[in-house]
């Protein structure tokens, strides 16, 4: 794995950078304490170094570790197990902020909350003593090991087998895309034997079990994924999460649906980004001896920009309230915000390097990495396609 260094001459590199970061503001006058601290983190340690993180394509552990210290990494977890038990309106509050700042750091938040919950909702109480802890302070970094080559958003297709062997599993098989995968000390890995699916909790550290790193993404390059290989290892019984055969039912969706959540708030927060760069740049870029803002062509995009924006944020808050009182539909109005943020991040972040031009295409503008990181949206936790298959179904059903 990449060693991290801030040297002295990727700071200066950036010190001289035209275009610097700008601190976060949270939008209201007035902030809790939660919120102090959050804005405080965001803009002392993500907002100055996140070019450091793209460039180096990985976050430092100890910034893992800083996030975890604050009660960022998994939020939703209760307090006897080390949580601080935020709710849903909260969480997406934290992820569209961190997002707003870093989407790389943010995706943090979706891969080690889908873990933890997953242990929470279907572990042993031994399993959460043990790693709920761990994961909620940073100590342990975990990686959502599903998807495969050949096995997407069809997860029923996955070739990753798992047998019983001595009063042992064993696993073997590949995962691919795996999110902090390259500093992830436990895996969540999904396998099946024959049509039953099941989950298990593997240690890095496990004989047979390797890591390659995926380097050049387009987007979310300090997201550190990577391919898991898993060549007959060995695991004890007690590594099973919940029950045999109960993983696609069960797990899968339960942590699909909170991934879907903190993305969509995610994208908000990219879009927030996009328009607050847009304002300052209009403000100030002058055409034919007149402010940008002036434009009427201008002003139009603008304003589907704060429209989509705010369109998404209240869908976010609706399914979280949904989440919170235990509706029926709140899995379906989950879906409906994720595809609608995601899709309109995309459109926020064209018209905004539309907006800046060619200074919006230079990779040492934040609305290059807003743009590239943007369509990975559409991708991640659910294809925009997929979506639209699953919304249809669930209202034509």
């Amino acid at each position: 794995m990449r060693i991290l260094k801030q040297s002295t001459e990727l700071r200066s590199l950036f010190q001289k950078r035209k275009i610097a970061s700008s601190k976060l503001k949270w939008g209201v006058c007035t902030m809790s304490f939660v919120e102090q601290e959050l804005m405080r983190f965001i803009n002392e340690i993500i907002v100055p170094n996140v070019d450091t993180y793209e460039l180096q394509e990985a976050i430092p552990l100890d910034v893992i570790r800083a996030m975890g210290d604050r009660g960022l990494l998994c939020p939703l977890i209760p307090k006897n197990y080390g949580g601080v038990e935020y709710d849903l309106q909260t969480i997406g509050r934290i992820n569209e902020k961190i997002g707003q700042a870093s989407a790389s750091v943010r995706s943090v938040l979706t891969v080690q909350g889908m873990v933890s919950l997953a242990i929470l909702k279907f572990g042993t109480e031994a399993q959460k003593e043990k790693w709920l802890p761990k994961l909620v302070s940073g100590k342990v970094v975990g990686g959502f090991a599903l998807a495969e080559e050949e096995a997407g958003c069809d997860s029923s297709n996955l070739s990753t087998t798992y047998t019983e062997v001595d009063e042992e599993y064993e696993l073997v098989g590949k995962k691919t895309w795996v999110t902090m995968g390259q500093v992830a000390s436990l895996f969540l890995v999904f396998a099946r034997s024959g049509e039953e699916y099941s989950a298990f909790l593997v240690e890095k550290d496990r004989i047979g079990l390797q890591v390659e790193d995926v380097t050049g993404m387009l987007g979310l390059r300090a997201s550190m994924v990577a391919n898991v290989t898993l060549d007959n290892v060995r695991l004890p019984k007690e590594s099973l999460l919940g029950r045999l055969g109960s993983a696609l039912r069960f797990i899968v969706p339960t942590c699909l649906d909170y991934g879907r959540y903190t993305v969509a708030c995610g994208c908000v927060g990219l879009s927030q980004a996009c328009i607050d760069v847009c304002y300052s740049y209009v403000e100030k870029r002058k055409q034919f001896g007149t402010k940008l803002k002036d434009f009427q062509m201008i002003q139009r995009m603008l304003a589907k920009m704060v429209t989509q924006t705010k369109a998404s944020r209240l869908l976010c808050q609706n399914a979280a309230k949904l989440k919170e009182e235990e509706d029926f539909g709140a899995i379906t109005d989950t879906c409906v915000a994720k595809y609608y943020a995601s899709t309109s991040v995309n459109e926020v972040a064209s018209m905004a390097v539309q907006i800046l031009g060619a200074n919006g295409c230079l990779n040492e503008h934040p609305v290059e990495r807003y743009f590239r990181d943007a369509k990975l949206f559409e991708i991640i936790e659910g294809s925009t396609q997929i979506l639209e298959i699953m919304i249809a179904n669930n209202y034509l059903g």
